[in-house]
């Protein structure tokens, strides 16, 4: 999270622990004397009267105008040769960075190391671009989807429509709008590992994009908006135009986290986005999520809860 005098950007969860973190941030920046890093060692429960409970370390570290040179060089470096770790260490008041490769246990990307003399070293592996997420359709679901996703700052993601006044002028950052006469063609040109949301306002556009997202055999997710009736309709179809069974299995229609009645726009797409949530950083490339759909809980894609996958 960064933190300036004027505001943030980012965030470490919220809460209490949020503003006290926000408050150390900014004594730390109001003191050009103090040691540019400081740690903070919390007791949840008592230091914070945070009902959760548990211990969190917190590393703050000043940034001015002479840290910009390194910053540059790391952020350049780190384009050309993504996964290599930042290295802060912090020794006698004085903090090093360097860049180094380093295999980081389980799926953490950040990591701590103490040394002799009370030398610790951070090491963190920033994530240089988020996963793409293209959504062909922009009508009262598509617009609530993307305003959520967007404050999520989860996804690259890429809006589609054929109706150019539907796609807002203005809109946040992550969020690039595409207007195109045939959207289908747009989607043989969309990264390896893409996810894909259709929720177009025409079932055929709906079908012919699933077609040729399927038939590409490299997407990491396809959902589909729509009823039970429609999803039998589409996979029959898919399975009469020659698309292999398991090919077939990875759309999931209906899309949403179950559980959810509502229809309202809004309340679609929280299920939508719940369900993307879940799945995140779960489903890779060619993973068979709608074979767990059909077998899980109406609606699932996989890393639910439900089935603990």
């Amino acid at each position: 999270m960064l933190v300036d005098a004027g505001g943030i950007v980012g965030t470490i969860g919220g809460g209490r622990l949020e503003w006290h973190a926000v408050t150390l941030a900014r004594e730390l920046l109001g003191d050009a004397r103090a040691t540019p890093v400081r740690i903070a060692d919390l007791i949840l429960g008592p230091e914070l009267g945070q009902c959760c409970g548990g211990r969190v370390e917190l590393w703050l570290e000043r940034l001015t105008r002479n840290d910009a040179r390194w910053l540059e060089d790391a952020a350049a470096r780190l384009r050309a040769k993504p996964g290599v770790a930042i290295a802060s260490e912090i020794l006698d008041g004085v903090v090093t960075h360097r860049l180094l490769r380093r295999s980081f246990a389980g799926t953490a990307a950040v990591e701590t190391e103490r040394g002799p003399r009370g030398r610790v070293t951070l090491f963190e592996v920033p994530r240089l671009r988020r996963p793409d997420l293209w959504i062909f359709g922009a009508g009262h679901v598509g617009q609530a989807l993307v305003r959520l996703l967007a404050e999520l700052a989860l996804f690259e993601i890429t809006w589609i429509d054929s109706r150019a006044e539907f796609l807002p002028a203005s809109l946040p950052d992550g969020v690039t709008p595409q207007a195109c006469a045939e959207p289908a063609k747009l989607a043989l040109g969309a990264p390896a590992g893409t996810r894909f949301v259709v929720m177009t306002h025409d079932h055929a556009l709906d079908y012919e994009l699933c077609r040729l997202i399927l038939a590409r055999a490299d997407s990491s997710w396809l959902g589909l908006i729509g009823s039970a009736s429609k999803a039998a309709r589409f996979k029959s179809r898919l399975l009469r135009d020659g698309l292999g069974r398991e090919t077939v299995s990875r759309l999931v229609c209906p899309i949403g986290v179950p559980g959810i009645s509502s229809k309202l726009p809004g309340a679609i797409a929280v299920a939508i986005a719940a369900q993307l949530l879940q799945q995140q950083g779960v489903v890779g490339p060619g993973a068979n999520t709608a074979s767990h759909a059909e077998t899980g809980p109406p609606g699932c894609a996989g890393g639910c809860g439900a089935c603990h996958s």
